[in-house]
């Protein structure tokens, strides 16, 4: 069946756009629906590395933003052992990622592959966020190359490769990120993928032609799980669709329970390359 809109149709629309010119149109109040502030977390815990996490809440689509800090909340931390770590409220900036935070551990974190961490975060009126995650086993990265083009020295560019072996028998989701220098700024490449169609095989990852002779550049995979990997495609696409009239709106799927927000574990291999 034929969807694209008839000659009589684009009349229509035109018509539509023409009238709202000459100022016919109508202002509406539309009510946007509101509800109970939720609990808002997010936590990205690595091995070696002190636990940091944000906890805020939800605030109306349309008002101010302001910084929200919420200093009355218990937020505790049970590692795989079965310990409990309560996290305190001290908020800051983690030099490494510059990434603001609200809670942290007073100890670096202990994480193999398939640990499971459980996060509770409480507060004085009964909201209760929950959310559990596993640490994911690391996949080596096998080569990283690149290839300049043949224009001439002052435009001459290069692209990037990356490949690695994806896991036969499973379901596999990663996350492959090129950072220029160092990676507490935007990376110069970030894009998620799954096996769907390469499970068990060799998987190639790269870009364009966009970088330059060296460029000292540092490249990563993830190996991510289902959870956190959703909720970076949710992210993604409600991104998109902000802002846009033509297109669907896109709720964020989150790790948590009782709230809105990301609880995983981070594993990651990292290599670091300058392109001559």
């Amino acid at each position: 069946m034929n969807h694209r809109p008839t000659w009589h149709r684009l009349f229509q629309i035109a018509s539509v756009f023409l009238l709202a010119s000459c100022g016919l149109q109508k202002d509406i109040d539309i009510e946007l629906p509101s509800g109970p502030a939720q609990l808002v977390a997010e936590c990205y815990l690595e091995n070696n590395v002190t636990p940091r996490l944000t906890v805020t809440e939800t605030v109306p689509y349309l008002s101010t933003i302001e910084t929200l800090t919420l200093p009355e909340v218990t937020v505790i931390l049970t590692l795989p052992n079965g310990t409990h770590d309560t996290l305190q409220y001290s908020p800051g900036q983690d030099r490494r990622t510059r990434k603001t935070y609200t809670h942290i551990s007073r100890r670096r974190l202990s994480a193999k592959p398939g640990d499971t961490f459980r996060l509770d975060i409480t507060d004085k009126t009964g909201r209760h966020l929950t959310g559990t995650a596993t640490m994911p086993t690391p996949i080596p990265i096998d080569t990283v190359e690149w290839k300049f083009n043949d224009k001439p020295e002052d435009e001459r560019q290069a692209y990037l490769t990356a490949s690695f072996r994806d896991p036969a028998n499973t379901t596999d989701y990663y996350r492959f990120q090129i950072h220029e220098s160092r990676i507490n700024k935007d990376p110069e490449s970030d894009y998620n993928v799954d096996d769907r169609l390469t499970n068990g095989q060799n998987v190639t990852l790269g870009t364009s032609y966009r970088f330059n002779p060296q460029d000292t550049l540092i490249v990563t995979l993830y190996h991510l799980d289902q959870a956190y990997y959703q909720f970076m495609e949710s992210v993604d696409n409600a991104r998109q669709a902000n802002g846009n009239p033509f297109a669907q709106p896109s709720a964020i799927r989150s790790t948590v329970q009782g709230g809105v927000g990301v609880f995983t574990v981070l594993n990651y291999q990292r290599k670091t390359v300058i392109l001559k």
